[in-house]
């Protein structure tokens, strides 16, 4: 049996970019967005709760029973059915209320949850998961319902799969790792409705005989995967694969499983939700039947819905909130004033799971609905592209997430660090970092920049794209909400980067807005010439960051909904940049066929980004590091860089009296901004 690792969790708000993922489907933000091995596909038993693990917390002060919370007002839950989600707002509550096979530590190592021993004999093909017995279902109340079995997991999954049931959500891994799950999702969509809402996973099933699954016995799930899979556990804590009672389906019935809210859905999860007022604010209750008796739980969470972190702020200051991200404004008053009564208390988040990137359209139109020739032409040069990549400093826009440390910010690669790590611990990232011969950080530039290669990189982007009859400067259109001051403001900012690193006689930033939806108003007529977008892992491999810009491939999710390579019309201008793209999705697909040797398969992949960053398809932006007000240990949330469950409120250290900036080894930090201020 086996355990594998990786890594964190916020309540996070800031400017005009888009958070991406399976595993938080696409939403216009403003500032969303330890060690940890992989041990391969043979390993031991696990055995400890994530309980056992917990973080000691520096403070000494009584501990809080009822937590408050804020989140945005943009952040409501689109579904009470996790299986449906591809959204963080969703995950965000809902990893509380329903409980996976898989946890995570707040090191980011796999743990035990509703399985107690996993793991795979054969380098990955096909995966054993034996669940603890004894665990309940439970209604909003409390009140048991059923017994929880893996005839559970396997029922979530036949509804993942059945093409009427799920509307297609959350299909794209099953179907891509588990034997015969293409086969019986396409079966599903020859048959009527009533024909599918009628399938089950029960025994002699049409599932049960298409689908590689086998259920021993009622606490036994076995997964046959298509070809060897070593970080399948890893996928274990992704919403794909939570489990469903039958017997609820059978009471609600299809669609009202599908329109379920708090009041009707079932709860195996640490909490139910015994409260929700839609756009308000929700309450959860700490589940008394709860499998892990030893784990700490507040007695309720009450989330907030709030319409700003300014409004978040005045709740924090009248001690009606217990954590508060702070704004570029709340930071800077409160840091420049060593007599205001929050100054000791400034603490440094760690970094989401996300990795944002600006990500460039390759096949622009404009808003009459013809091709952005020039825009098209400059961007399919490489110099024009490496000018990009050597010359734009982005420090200046790194202070509106995080003042006081900004270079903390410094994003290099395109996979989220802290993804994976080779057998001898070092982060996949450095494998990437060190392919494309960069420093070490230095606190105060960013180490790709370099200024000869940038004047060098400009000179032949203007000769040859000139040459081509494109016009300089080249206008680049970025696209923000009409109706939000903060995305203005950060893309001011960014405006001002562009025209005082790269140059107002070479590219100039216009900005322009959206009304309601950047998706369908922008993304899907192409006319943005790049997004800011961040992505966070669905599992625990490269693969799930580079999978998604590979060139000609359906599940490429970046190539297909954003840079629209697939789009680009072969000729002497775009020829060079088709080839290169083509051959980074060959050694992609190289990389992934190595699953016998994870260093290999690391190494590959890491060959690989380094070969899509040197050729510039995407141009690494930040990481999203910023500061709070907070009751609540950072250190003590889970923290996975990847799957559905970092969220979850479970051995969260907490001090009514708030984490000092001391006890979270800040102070200096602080102090010699606050210097600089005065």
């Amino acid at each position: 049996m086996k355990k594998t690792l990786t890594k964190l969790l916020a309540v996070a708000m800031t400017a005009s970019v888009l958070l991406s993922a399976c595993s938080s489907g696409t939403t216009t933000t403003e500032n969303e967005g330890g060690e940890s091995t992989n041990t391969g596909s043979e390993g031991t038993t696990t055995e400890e709760s994530g309980s056992e693990t917990e973080t000691e917390t520096a403070s000494t002060g009584e501990e809080i029973k009822d937590l408050v919370i804020p989140t945005l007002s943009t952040r409501e839950l689109q579904t009470f059915n996790i299986l449906y989600s591809q959204m963080a707002p969703d995950f965000e509550n809902l990893c509380n209320l329903t409980d996976p096979l898989l946890e995570v530590t707040p090191s980011g190592e796999l743990a035990p949850c509703m399985a107690e021993e996993w793991g795979s004999e054969d380098g990955g093909l096909t995966w054993t998961f034996h669940l603890r017995e004894g665990v309940k279902w439970v209604d909003m109340n409390g009140n048991e319902m059923a017994d929880v079995t893996a005839r559970d997991f396997a029922t979530g999954l036949e509804w993942v799969l059945n093409f009427y049931k799920n509307d297609s959500a959350n299909t794209s891994m099953p179907i891509e790792m588990i034997e015969g799950a293409s086969e019986y999702y396409e079966y599903t969509k020859t048959l009527t409705q009533e024909e599918a809402y009628a399938l089950t996973a029960d025994d002699g099933s049409q599932f049960l005989e298409m689908v590689g699954i086998e259920i021993p016995d009622d606490y036994t799930i076995v997964y046959h995967c298509v070809d060897p899979k070593p970080y399948f556990d890893t996928v274990a804590t992704y919403a794909c694969m939570y489990p469903i009672s039958q017997s609820l389906i059978d009471s609600l019935g299809v669609d009202g499983v599908k329109a379920m809210n708090n009041e009707t859905m079932w709860y195996n999860g640490c909490y139910t939700m015994t409260s929700y007022i839609q756009g308000n604010e929700k309450i959860f209750t700490k589940n008394a039947s709860y499998w892990d008796t030893e784990a700490k739980l507040f007695d309720t969470v009450t989330v907030r819905m709030v319409e700003s972190n300014d409004v978040a702020f005045q709740l924090y200051q009248s001690g009606e909130l217990d954590y508060v991200g702070l704004t570029e404004s709340n930071l800077k008053t409160i840091s420049g004033n060593e007599n205001n009564e929050f100054y000791d208390y400034l603490v440094e988040k760690p970094a989401d799971k996300y990795s944002y990137q600006i990500h460039f359209n390759f096949d622009k139109y404009t808003e009459d609905g013809t091709k952005d020739t020039n825009w098209n032409t400059a961007i399919a040069n490489e110099a024009f592209r490496l000018s990009w990549y050597y010359g734009l400093d982005l420090s200046e826009y790194y202070k509106r997430f995080n003042t006081i440390d900004p270079m903390s910010c410094e994003n290099k690669c395109f996979t989220m660090k802290g993804l994976v790590y080779t057998s001898d611990g070092k982060d996949y990232t450095q494998l990437v970092e060190e392919n494309l011969g960069l420093p070490e950080k230095n606190g105060e530039t960013m180490v790709r920049l370099d200024a000869d290669q940038f004047e060098q990189c400009k000179a032949q982007a203007i000769e040859e794209l000139t040459a081509a009859g494109v016009t300089f400067p080249v206008t680049v259109d970025y696209y923000i909400s009409a109706s939000s001051q903060t995305a203005l403001d950060s893309a001011n900012v960014l405006a001002q980067t562009f025209s005082d690193t790269l140059g107002d006689d070479y590219v100039k930033l216009n900005i322009k807005t959206y009304v309601n939806a950047i998706n369908t108003e922008v993304v899907t007529p192409k006319l943005q010439a790049f997004v800011i977008n961040g992505w966070g892992a669905d599992y625990g491999d490269p693969q799930n960051y580079l999978g998604q810009m590979t060139y000609g491939q359906d599940t490429a999710y970046y190539s297909m909904q954003y840079n629209n390579i697939n789009d680009v019309e072969e000729n002497e201008n775009t020829k060079a940049l088709l080839d290169a793209y083509k051959e980074f999705t060959t050694m992609v697909d190289a990389a992934n066929a190595i699953n016998d040797d994870m260093d290999a398969r690391y190494t590959a992949y890491a060959e690989a980004e380094a070969y899509m960053l040197e050729h510039v398809f995407v141009l690494p932006c930040y990481y999203q590091v910023g500061w709070c007000l907070t009751r609540v240990d950072n250190d003590t949330k889970m923290q996975p860089m990847f799957g559905s469950v970092g969220d979850k409120m479970k051995n969260w250290g907490s001090n009514v009296n708030g984490y000092t900036s001391e006890e979270k080894g800040v102070a200096e930090l602080v102090a010699a901004y606050s210097s600089e201020q005065q």
